[in-house]
């Protein structure tokens, strides 16, 4: 219902989405109220706060082209193939939305003259039903010269071409088409039956007995009249049974669907969690193996064995040899700096690689040549 007030910052008012939605929505729950009475609708109308679709920052102009648009879109209700509970809720509507706008002056409702004999006999078939509301309403709203008569229903300029957009009708809302009621109205009924009282005059004219015709004159029924008046009605109530039946099939369709299409979303939704749960399975569980070029640069780690030496330095071999005391010296200073290497790098969790001893040649020092005078 707000659709005029997200669009009115724009610049095309040519079609204003959600207004038609929004017109149907409130002609259906007035149907579904299953009267014609003004009370009701306009309990329905403040409700949904429908005075509030003019509403919204808009210039003059794009003001003027939005009640437009608003009045025509109401006013296709208004005229036929649309049921008589229908048409009567357009009239509303349209008394609301003229009472209602923003224009100064007011925007009028465009009338085609060849719709105007259509409209005149929807009203007196308001005052024929004594549905004295809705003729009121009617007549206020030509005592307020709300409508504009106008030869075309489309505005049409000159020497433009322009493809007017047929509206689609709710089903729901149209009257069916029905040929037997077209056909036998009230007044074929009324017109039928004095034809038929003036045929049974004629034939006690000429029967010997004038009180009643003679029996070889009866070649129809008396009741004929009657009896088609109620095949008549019905067929009209076998239609109406027929038109709610596809209505809740239509419905429950709907339903269905939207079941089904939960469902769906469902299903998709925990496949898609499965299958992210299998990739992130794998990819954790599969153990990564060096490439070929970086093997040669594999270090073993540490048994967790070898955790009972920590802090002290690796074991020699008994194999060697005895060394002079300034090469012992030198090794064991080696020695702690390697421990103290192994102990950092055992702290970051880093693994330990051990150095070649290299100490043969850095570890004995030459005497030095005395200098020959």
């Amino acid at each position: 219902m707000r659709a005029a007030e997200r669009d009115g910052h724009g610049g095309g008012m040519t079609e204003v989405p959600g207004l038609q939605a929004d017109c149907e929505e409130l002609l259906g729950a007035f149907r579904e109220a299953d009267t014609v009475r003004f009370e009701r609708f306009a309990e329905l109308w403040r409700e949904r706060r429908f005075h509030t679709v003019f509403y919204g920052r808009i210039r003059a102009l794009e003001r003027n082209k939005l009640t437009k648009k608003t009045l025509e879109v109401a006013q296709q209700y208004f005229l036929p193939p649309y049921t008589f509970q229908i048409r009567v809720g357009a009239l509303y509507l349209l008394y609301g939305l003229y009472n209602t706008q923003l224009c100064q002056p007011k925007q009028k409702i465009r009338v085609a003259l060849k719709d105007w004999p259509e409209i005149h006999k929807f009203q007196q078939d308001l005052i024929d039903s004594q549905h004295y509301d809705a003729a009121y309403i009617f007549r206020t709203l030509r005592l307020a010269r709300a409508f504009h008569f106008t030869a075309m229903p489309k505005l049409l300029n000159y020497r433009t071409k322009k493809k007017f957009q047929e509206s689609e009708c709710k089903e729901e809302f149209k009257d069916p088409s029905n040929r037997v009621n077209s056909l036998i109205t009230n007044d074929v009924l009324e017109e039928l039956m004095n034809i038929h009282d003036h045929y049974q005059k004629m034939k006690c004219v000429i029967s010997a007995d004038k009180s009643q015709p003679d029996k070889a004159l009866s070649l129809i029924k008396d009741d004929f009249v009657v009896t088609l008046k109620d095949i008549t009605l019905e067929h009209q109530e076998w239609q109406q049974k027929r038109m709610k039946l596809f209505i809740n099939a239509k419905e429950t369709d709907e339903i269905t669907n939207k079941k089904e299409e939960r469902t769906f979303l469902e299903s998709e939704g925990s496949e898609r969690a499965n299958a992210l749960a299998r990739i992130k399975y794998r990819s954790y569980s599969a153990v990564v193996e060096a490439s070929k070029s970086r093997r040669h640069r594999q270090v073993k780690l540490e048994s967790s064995e070898s955790g009972s030496s920590y802090g002290k330095s690796p074991s020699k071999k008994n194999s060697r040899r005895p060394q002079p005391a300034r090469r012992r010296g030198s090794l064991e200073i080696k020695d702690e700096v390697q421990v103290a290497r192994e102990t950092v790098t055992r702290h970051i969790g880093m693994p330990v690689i051990m150095e070649e001893d290299n100490s043969d040649e850095e570890g004995v020092s030459l005497p030095k040549r005395k200098r020959r005078c």
